[in-house]
């Protein structure tokens, strides 16, 4: 499944909880149903997103870990 995104945000190397402040900001720019990305590198950033997103009402459409990153899609509610 293939997802557009309106923007990506890079947020390596940054620590919790400033990834999901990143992705927040993203989020505040764009409209209803439309999806951003987000790249992480803090492990720390799994159980924040998943955990905004419950609780956010916006969708976590994927993850995906590799070895070095974490990529989120999240969709506005």
């Amino acid at each position: 499944m293939s997802v557009e995104c309106i923007a990506e945000i890079d947020a390596s190397g940054l620590s919790c909880p400033l990834p999901l402040l990143k992705a927040k900001q993203g989020l505040n720019k764009v409209n209803s149903g439309e999806c951003i990305k987000v790249i992480a590198t803090d492990a720390g950033s799994v159980r924040d997103f998943h955990s905004f997103a419950e609780l956010s009402g916006h969708k976590l459409v994927s993850f995906e870990e590799t070895a070095e990153r974490y990529i989120y899609i999240l969709q506005k509610s």
